[in-house]
């Protein structure tokens, strides 16, 4: 957003608590950037103020914003009244929303339709940022369903990747991430079109056949003739990546695309940054191979972890996994021992868990940390190993053609910068 306004000619300031690569960016391009968040970086002749659904109420700027009588709009606020002034593509799901609002994105670049793009995550297309500003009426945008932030967006064209146990701190239940999306997809108007996941158990539950809605539903699968064709010419690998492709496939035959644009842009795709970003690495004399990787929730590790076996079927790989947010790991605590009871990797190591500021409770800080999931694991390959001694410890032990997976979304990333 804060792109989208400079873009615009507006005059653009903000805040962030620690300095990141994202501020970094938004400097170099002319934003104004503290670093901490105070009173005084609120100025009386500020015509709004967008601020995250994780900032508590008793921030400062926050406060002092609501002293001034400035307009104040959640991110979720800002960008739904933009999806009113486009035609907006939005991508919503459990997981997967950035990499599809990705190739939905760089097929409607190739056709040609010049689209404004808010994705998530930065592309190597857009030189490393997560936002394109195009000179059409098309809006490609991240639909997230955390905090019900989409029910803030109107899109003629809604996509639906997957619905899975995700964001159970906000939810509590499956049932209730289950009906978020169901209301999401009403708002579409009735010459809109729903693009949903015909292969997803929670995409079913929508009922769609049962519900009387005025929009036209396509639905996309990976049992569809073009899948086979999509996975020869993807650069990045995983079944979860072809089901992705045929999403954003699905959206341009509803443009009018033509397949074989659609599909070559789709093969020129390079992957977005962290979702299975690969890098070949010399480190002290031996070729290994790093794969930095966003995921965090159990559905999107597995996924990832059987892309690289399969990538990799003889190397040895050794996942570095970072859980994030205490209250997702006590809500996912099975399904986290689940799924590392069976990886079809060699070792794993977990670390400490990455706190979300906002978005944790202390009683389940104190009850749920990795060495009690380790210990619950309880196998021989997956160690715990607090974040002080990590760096340490990986590098001691790769060796030559190792393939190192290092994931998820809190600051785990700048363990691959050590190499």
């Amino acid at each position: 957003m804060a792109q989208y306004y400079h873009a615009k000619g507006h005059e653009v300031f903000g805040s962030d608590l620690a300095a990141s690569e994202i501020t970094d960016f938004l400097k170099e391009k002319g934003i104004g950037v503290a670093i901490g968040q105070y009173e005084q970086n609120i100025k009386e002749d500020f015509d709004l103020v967008v601020y995250s659904p994780a900032v508590p109420k008793d921030n400062p700027e926050y406060k002092r914003a609501e002293e001034l009588k400035i307009k104040m709009q959640s991110y979720p606020q800002a960008l739904g009244e933009l999806t009113e002034q486009y035609f907006t593509i939005a991508v919503s799901g459990s997981h997967g929303k950035s990499t599809t609002t990705a190739m939905i994105s760089l097929i409607l670049v190739k056709a040609g339709l010049d689209p404004t793009v808010i994705v998530g995550t930065r592309l190597k297309e857009f030189g490393e940022s997560n936002f394109r500003m195009g000179k059409s009426n098309f809006l490609v945008i991240e639909a997230c369903e955390y905090d019900d932030s989409f029910s803030n967006y109107r899109p003629k064209i809604t996509v639906v990747t997957n619905i899975d146990k995700e964001h159970l701190d906000y939810f509590k239940t499956f049932n209730n991430v289950v009906l978020a999306f169901k209301d999401f997809i009403m708002y579409l108007p009735k010459d809109g079109f729903l693009v949903a996941n015909k292969d997803d158990t929670g995409v079913l539950k929508l009922d769609l056949e049962n519900k009387n809605t005025r929009f036209e539903t396509k639905y996309y699968s990976l049992k569809q003739s073009e899948a086979k064709k999509i996975k020869e010419i993807l650069k990045i690998p995983g079944i979860h990546n072809i089901s992705n492709a045929l999403a954003a496939l699905t959206v341009a035959r509803i443009l009018d695309v033509k397949d074989d644009v659609a599909i070559k842009a789709l093969g020129q795709f390079h992957g977005s940054w962290r979702r299975f970003e690969t890098k070949e690495v010399a480190y002290e004399g031996k070729e290994i191979t790093i794969i930095s990787d966003y995921g965090h929730h159990p559905t999107e590790i597995a996924a990832t972890l059987q892309a690289a076996r399969e990538k990799y079927p003889k190397n040895k790989i050794l996942c570095v996994f970072q859980p994030h947010q205490h209250q997702r790991t006590h809500y996912l605590f099975d399904d986290f021992v689940k799924l590392f009871k069976k990886v079809p990797i060699n070792d794993v190591v977990i670390t400490d868990i990455y706190d979300v500021a906002g978005r944790e409770e202390q009683k389940i800080n104190k009850s749920v940390n990795s060495k009690v999931l380790v210990e619950k694991i309880n196998k021989k390959n997956i160690t715990y190993v607090p974040m002080d001694q990590l760096e340490k410890l990986v590098k001691g032990n790769i060796k030559e053609g190792n393939i190192v997976i290092i994931m998820g979304a809190g600051d785990i990333y700048k363990l691959v910068e050590k190499f």
